[in-house]
């Protein structure tokens, strides 16, 4: 599974709107409105890098008030469920 984050700029009288279109899209798993020099912070998790190609300058960027994105892939995921899972490993007793 590849991960990719995507910071958006956006029309920003029309936020919500272009949230929710962005979210609707198949790959889109998680849309933040978020404070800074981005509106949105978009997670899109697909199978391969070419299905990339598809969601994000396919459809992200053609919603309509999306001016400006930036797109960072991830490496490797952490999260708190894992550390937690990694931790317990051979602590039965």
């Amino acid at each position: 599974m590849i991960t990719a984050i995507v910071l958006i700029s956006t029309d920003v009288d029309r936020i919500p709107e272009i949230a929710e279109a962005i979210a609707a899209i198949e790959g889109v798993s998680e849309v933040y409105s978020v404070t800074g020099t981005y509106d949105l912070v978009a997670m899109v998790r697909v199978r391969g890098h070419e299905d990339l190609a598809e969601v994000i300058p396919g459809r992200l960027n053609k919603v309509p008030g999306v001016t400006n994105t930036e797109t960072h892939i991830a490496f490797r995921t952490y999260s708190q469920h894992d550390l937690e899972a990694a931790f317990s490993l051979g602590l039965d007793g």
